[in-house]
This record gives C-alpha cells, structure tokens and sequence, in this order.
C-alpha cells in the first residue's frame, strides 16, 4: 500500500481521479492495518504490566484507536465503491467521463467520504450500542456489495456483447 501511494504521488501520468481513488483506498487500507498493529501493542503492553495508566485514559485511547479502525473500514468500503462507478462511468459513458468525472468533482468525492467516514465512525463508537453498530456495518458492507456487483455484472454484460459483435465480423 505504501508502494502504490509512493507510485501515484511520484508519477505525474497518475495524477488523474481513478488513480486518486486507488490511492486513498490504498491509505484506509493502510491505515487498517496500522491501527490494528497499535491496538495490538497497547493491549500486549497493558497485560504485560509495561503500560500502567488509569481505565478512564486507556478506555478513551481504546475508542480513538476503534474510530480509527472503524472510519478506515468504512472509507475502504467507500473507495471500492467509487472506483466502480468511475470505471462504470468510464466504460458506459466514455465520450463524456471527463466532464463527469473532473479532478475538482473527485476531490469533492474524497473530501466527502473521508469525512463521512470519520463522523459515523466518531457517533458509532460515542453512542455505543453493539448490535445497532454491528447491524449499520453489515448493512453498509451488504448495500456497497450489491452497488458493486450490479455495476460490475453490467460492465460484464457489455464486454460480452462487445465480444459476440467482434466475434460475428
């Protein structure tokens, strides 16, 4: 992740929405990770008795380290779901995918998830109730699944029809 963020803000010719998409996708990945790496730390250096503070400081530093596993899940779900409508967009209206799909237009779109994420991830952890949190996320892993999978079995159904005129000629 840290080799495709290096590559996209290194090379010019990447400087374009899709492959911002895929950089930010690539960072929430990231940011995954390194949030379940510390929370591991924290614990382990709790339980080995080497992290000595009060529960009311260790509780706020659990739920910090929850937002940020939370809201970099959430972005990532995000990420894969606007990289398939840009290349929807691409591939079904390509005469027209750069006055849609504008650098300023997918800024907007980073910003604005970037920041939805963030703030369910914030209400979600403040306002904790297990199953309301549980059931939120299933659903908005369900509904991204299924934007994904209708705009993918489309883009398929075109290829293949593409292909049967191809194969015709």
């Amino acid at each position: 992740n840290v080799l495709v963020v290096a590559a996209i803000a290194k090379n010019r010719n990447l400087h374009s929405p899709m492959y911002y998409f895929i950089c930010c996708l690539a960072m929430s990945d990231l940011l995954v990770s390194v949030s379940n790496v510390l929370e591991t730390a924290v614990m382990l250096l709790l339980e080995a008795g080497v992290l000595a503070t009060r529960a009311a400081v260790v509780q706020q530093l659990d739920n910090v380290i929850d937002v940020l596993i939370c809201s970099s899940m959430v972005s990532s779900l995000c990420f894969l779901g606007a990289i398939a409508v840009d290349r929807y967009i691409s591939i079904f209206y390509a005469l027209r995918y750069h006055s849609v799909v504008t650098l300023p237009r997918a800024w907007r779109i980073i910003a604005a998830i970037w920041v939805a994420s963030i703030l369910t991830s914030v209400l979600s952890i403040t306002y904790y109730n297990h199953t309301v949190v549980l059931l939120c996320l299933v659903g908005f892993f369900i509904a991204m699944l299924a934007l994904m999978a209708v705009l993918y079995v489309h883009m398929l159904a075109r290829a293949c029809q593409h292909a049967r005129g191809i194969a015709r000629l």
